[in-house]
């Protein structure tokens, strides 16, 4: 039985690409909400951990897979050897305005959806044990994943993110209606305060950004501030910007530091 009210899950007759589907009622949201799962083509019993990626503003649960072919990068790479089995897990952030920011709001925790509900439903109905956790994102999804994986050390064996907004503020530059998503929200800590509040205990980390991304200052930034504050962590700058053709190559660095813990 699903611990969750109304679980609705695609039929494996009509699923392509090893996508599949789930929508879910989710106790953090008070709402449906998405998530697409890469399955790889390989026994459920082999796989080593499970990846979740989150997308950024304006984008949704399929984002990571028909706009960066995820998925497709995910197989060669399982087919090459060079990555161990993994489960690719892609949800909404909550399609709160333009980005939800994945933090708690006061009427629904777009947090607490990715590390709990999104978690859960997935180990519920596809994997069907504890895997060890991953967390990525781009952009929006990666000022979530920076720090919701500094700030769930217990949940996340390690975590990246790519072209990250660093700063909640920051979201004033891809949001509409900057000022309702301020209004709504409960917090507006920064990846940095969440990482210097969970120094003890903080995963292994890294981050990257394109040089001519127009987030590569307040990156470099937080490079310097990790540094000053003797925070082991791994930064990269490659050549793009802030784009889906850069977020397609780069993921590949993530895969790999993430499968690096599952051999």
């Amino acid at each position: 039985m699903s611990s969750f009210f109304t679980v609705e899950l695609s039929d494996p007759r009509f699923e392509y690409d090893n996508l599949r589907l789930i929508t879910v009622k989710s106790p953090a949201l008070k709402k449906r909400a998405d998530i697409s799962v890469f399955v790889p083509n390989v026994p459920l019993i082999e796989l080593k951990g499970m990846v979740i990626l989150l997308h950024g503003v304006y984008g949704s649960h399929w984002a990571w897979t028909l706009k960066g072919g995820v998925h497709k990068t995910a197989q060669r790479l399982i087919d090459e050897g060079t990555l161990p089995p993994m489960l690719l897990v892609m949800p909404s952030d909550g399609l709160f305005g333009d980005g939800s920011g994945y933090l708690p709001h006061l009427t629904e925790d777009y947090e607490k959806w990715i590390v709990d509900d999104v978690v859960n439903v997935v180990t519920e109905q596809i994997a069907g044990r504890q895997l060890p956790l991953f967390l990525t994102g781009l952009s929006m999804g990666g000022f979530g994943a920076l720090r919701l994986g500094a700030r769930y050390s217990d949940k996340f064996t390690a975590f990246s993110g790519h072209s990250s907004v660093t700063e909640f503020g920051r979201l004033s530059q891809f949001t509409e209606d900057f000022e309702g998503l301020r209004s709504a929200i409960q917090t507006q800590e920064s990846v940095l305060e969440s990482i210097l509040k969970n120094k003890s205990s903080l995963p292994s980390f890294r981050f990257d950004c394109g040089i001519d991304d127009i987030l590569i200052e307040p990156n470099r930034r937080l490079h310097q501030a990790l540094l000053q504050h003797e925070i082991e962590h791994t930064y990269d700058e490659f050549s793009g910007g802030h784009e889906w053709p850069y977020w397609e190559a780069h993921v590949v660095e993530s895969l790999l530091f993430f499968g690096g813990f599952c051999w």
